[in-house]
């Protein structure tokens, strides 16, 4: 049987029920945080934490005051050994508004539910294979103050998710509406020309990754907008998010990409 945690509470998954006019489901109103656990630890949690609470008040949520880091760590690991998944796992800690409307909305107190699913022991290596990706057609992020939360709202990455699958990709690309390419469907772009790291600055419009932020923080990188002409010069690319940390871009629209530089980097993390 599996459990989740929903405001603390340790239930049955099948016994989980939530109100049909929450913010999350009405309005996208939320925000949710996908950890990898191993041995018990929350990897990167300082950056998740971060990252979380930041967005809350930018959100205009109230954050209770027993909600801290501590608090919310464990609450995580609660349910994560509760479904015996201690030794690596991957976590989704979902935030959102409570119930009302926009205007009438009864409390702007978070809610929360924390779900873990087994990840096997492969998902920590480079993959072997580089990802084939093209670009999501008809889909362009606006770059605004919203752009760089990781928000309940998501159906920009849904649907080029259904591209990639489509078209037989193992990712979808996805532009501003500038035109440059900000982001994969669930990861950053980085990419690599002679031996220099580029990725795109948040002021495009892409998540602010919790590994993308941890690239940035061990080795030199530069930011800078990326246009499809510029992916196609690039020597090597690759992806970041927080389970997978790196996967190396093999195929962009028939260019291929070696990934020398990118091993060393995986090494290095």
């Amino acid at each position: 049987m599996n459990y989740i945690n929903i405001n603390g509470k340790i239930i049955s998954h099948d016994d989980a029920r939530l109100s049909i006019d929450n913010g999350s489901f009405r309005y996208g109103y939320g925000l949710f945080e996908t950890m990898l656990v191993r041995n018990s630890m929350i990897r990167l949690k300082k950056y998740h934490w971060d990252r979380l609470f930041s967005e809350l008040k930018q959100l205009y949520f109230d954050i209770p005051a027993l909600m801290t880091p501590e608090w919310l760590e464990n609450e995580v690991i609660a349910v994560v050994k509760k479904n015996k998944l201690e030794t690596l796992c991957r976590v989704r800690l979902q935030m959102f508004a409570a119930k009302g409307g926009l205007y009438d909305r009864e409390s702007m107190m978070p809610e929360f539910i924390i779900e873990c699913f087994p990840l096997q022991e492969n998902i920590l290596e480079l993959n072997e294979n580089g990802l084939v990706t093209g670009i999501a057609a008809g889909l362009n992020k606006s770059q605004d103050s919203l752009s760089n939360l990781k928000s309940c709202n998501a159906l920009i990455y849904a649907i080029a998710a259904q591209q990639a699958k489509e078209n037989k990709w193992n990712d979808a690309l996805i532009c501003n509406t500038a035109g440059n390419i900000i982001e994969s469907t669930i990861a950053n772009i980085f990419w690599i020309n002679n031996e220099v790291v580029y990725t795109p600055p948040l002021s495009d419009g892409c998540i602010a990754g919790v590994m993308r932020r941890h690239v940035m923080e061990r080795i030199a990188v530069i930011e800078k907008s990326l246009s499809v002409s510029e992916l196609l010069l690039a020597d090597e690319v690759f992806l970041t998010n927080a389970i997978k940390t790196i996967r190396w871009v093999g195929i962009f629209n028939e260019k291929q990409y070696r990934h020398d530089q990118v091993k060393k980097i995986c090494d290095l993390l």
